[in-house]
């Protein structure tokens, strides 16, 4: 089967971000975080929904009991999807204006790590990366941060991924029950490679994908860190990926039209696109427990 790339419907983001299936309602959810809207998509039925939260939102992650947790500019909060409101649940950078919350990802054990980043500034570690844990508690795993972008698992959840801004994905060894990641090592040397890594995902056989943003591809890597797969986008920023569909074969990618640093003209920049054909499949995102 050939690879095929398709734009769904015609909605055209900002700066399209933190794609989540949910293989219990077959809905694929993702965020514009400069427009501060929440998006939704419904494949069987070709429908879109949105939940605006008024200021800039880096990612969500849906909840055990309902809704979605999310990341704002200061920290993390609760989505009601029946309502639109929002309830704070822990705030950790409001005093700090140089920086917001951006991407984010549900450990194998439903905790959820969310990093910062700053919003001018991308020549200083402002920022870190956090874990709300299902108790709501929030472990600092990381200081060392630029941007944080990209967190992902490897299937068995021992190895979390991580771009720190610094033009590379980290790999470190991972426990949910420390609050401390151990094994801090390079994974993806980016910048020897001359490409940048956005938004990342694991596929079943523990190969990471990631937008190739600026280079407009997406990349798979292999266990080792290898690139072995590049796939071109039709647009030249494309943002973050995740499988989905009723088999997991589907990888649906979000890109940017004007993040505020970066702008793409295409036509089609800032859409969401679904790749098939790729062959494998990716794994269900847990939820929050929280």
């Amino acid at each position: 089967m050939a690879i095929k790339i398709q734009r769904i419907g015609d909605v055209k983001n900002k700066l399209g971000e933190g794609p989540v299936w949910d293989p219990e309602e077959s809905l694929l959810y993702w965020v514009d975080s400069l427009a501060g809207l929440v998006h939704c998509y419904s494949p069987s039925q070709n429908t879109f929904l949105n939940w605006p939260v008024h200021q800039m939102i880096g990612s969500l992650a849906l909840r055990h009991s309902g809704g979605a947790i999310v990341c704002l500019m200061d920290g993390f909060h609760f989505l009601d999807f029946d309502t639109g409101d929002l309830e704070p649940v822990r705030r950790l950078e409001e005093a700090e204006s140089r920086t917001r919350f951006n991407d984010g990802k549900v450990d194998r054990h439903g905790n959820f790590l969310a990093g910062s980043m700053g919003i001018k500034i991308r020549d200083k570690p402002l920022s870190a990366l956090y874990r709300l844990n299902s108790d709501l508690s929030v472990d600092t795993l990381e200081q060392d941060v630029i941007v944080s972008n990209g967190p992902c698992f490897d299937p068995a959840g021992k190895i979390l991924y991580f771009n720190d801004g610094r033009r590379r994905i980290l790999a470190y060894d991972y426990d949910p029950e420390s609050t401390r990641l151990a094994n801090k090592r390079v994974f993806v040397d980016a910048a020897a490679m001359n490409i940048g890594t956005d938004g990342a995902t694991v596929d079943q056989r523990g190969y990471l994908w990631a937008a190739l943003v600026g280079s407009g591809e997406i990349g798979c890597f292999d266990p080792n860190g290898k690139l072995i797969q590049r796939i071109a986008m039709p647009v030249q920023l494309p943002s973050s990926v995740m499988f989905g569909g009723t088999d997991l074969d589907i990888l649906y990618v979000t890109s940017i039209s004007d993040s505020g640093n970066r702008t793409s003209l295409e036509a089609g920049a800032g859409g969401l696109y679904q790749i098939t054909g790729l062959g494998v499949k990716g794994l269900p995102e847990r939820r929050f427990k929280g």
